[in-house]
């Protein structure tokens, strides 16, 4: 996800109201203690030697109920870390499983079949297959465009790898456009085979595992609001400004990209994007590694490749949340 990414939720809050009043407790402890100790007339004859027990014990007696209240806020603090970590996990999971329910259209019943799919694939996805890779050769772009292949590439600023340094998943073969497309679109119920085994196929390249993750991401967060992407109906830009816009082109000339106009999706998405810190990272990464993508994915293909993509629900995430940030203006 690995592009590492900073995830400031786990940084854990401020100083909070009970780390501030353990310092004022601490603080008056401390001075009235002291206070008391000083005033308090001598108990030996003068110069008699120090007694260091009492001293200790005079130590013990200021310091030590200040530890306990200190231990009593860092276990508190912890605990409710805890429990926001708990909540944050299970409403994610909540809504993967409404992904998965609605996408199965059987009211949630196929969820467990789903899950099990979507664990085996991790499972296959984690098998080298060396004997295969190593015979495994690319095919050039044939005049259909939709059956070639596309290597998503990373930014030329990656060290190149040593050949004894070189994994199984960087042996195998590029993924052809048609398996990215339906990978990019994930499958459609339990029982859509062609869709398990292009998004297969996609979890074993490294790149756009990737992105594939990062658009699983962001349809789930997306799903907490309700919002779905079997549900907008986006206008069709035209293939040449998808064209212009992976060749770097922005601006104005790009807004047609920005075809979603459900108003409560953009409002949802735009107040999230401004309150939550966490879906604001998501969809800011799911918006590069969907731009990377498209720059690989752009060189050699069809027309009709370009609509193909623009169909899948990835393509409409990145359409949402592109005129949400302003990616078209």
């Amino acid at each position: 996800m690995a592009d590492s990414r900073p995830d400031l939720h786990l940084i854990g809050p401020r100083l909070g109201a009970a780390e501030r009043i353990a310092f004022v407790i601490s603080v008056v402890w401390i001075v009235v203690v002291g206070l008391l100790f000083l005033m308090m007339p001598p108990v030996r004859p003068e110069g008699d030697p120090i007694d260091s027990l009492r001293v200790v014990l005079i130590v013990i007696a200021i310091f030590l109920p200040v530890a306990m209240v200190w231990l009593g806020v860092v276990a508190a603090r912890s605990a409710q870390i805890m429990r926001e970590e708990s909540h944050r996990m299970q409403k994610a999971v909540d809504g993967l499983q409404t992904f998965l329910a609605d996408k199965a259209g059987a009211g949630g019943k196929s969820g467990p079949l789903v899950e099990k799919k979507l664990d085996e694939i991790v499972q296959t996805a984690k098998k080298t297959e060396a004997a295969l890779a190593t015979f495994a050769t690319s095919r050039a772009d044939g005049p259909g465009g939709s059956m070639s292949s596309v290597r998503l590439t990373r930014k030329s600023d990656d060290q190149p790898s040593l050949a004894f340094e070189t994994k199984a998943e960087d042996m195998t073969p590029p993924l052809s456009r048609i398996n990215l497309v339906r990978a990019l679109n994930f499958p459609d119920t339990d029982q859509d085979s062609e869709g398990f085994a292009a998004l297969r196929l996609a979890l074993k390249d490294r790149v756009a595992k990737q992105l594939v993750q990062a658009a699983q991401d962001i349809l789930t967060l997306l799903s907490q609001d309700g919002i779905y992407m079997d549900d907008l109906r986006p206008d069709r830009a035209r293939p040449e400004i998808w064209r212009r816009f992976a060749q770097g082109e922005r601006g104005r000339a790009m807004a047609g990209l920005g075809g979603v106009r459900d108003r409560s999706s953009l409002a949802l998405t735009a107040g999230r994007m401004r309150e939550d810190t966490i879906f604001r990272d998501t969809a800011h990464h799911f918006l590069r590694k969907f731009d990377q993508m498209l720059a690989s994915f752009e060189d050699g293909a069809s027309d009709a490749d370009l609509i193909a993509l623009s169909e899948t629900r990835s393509a409409r995430a990145f359409m949402l949340l592109g005129r949400v940030t302003g990616t078209f203006d």
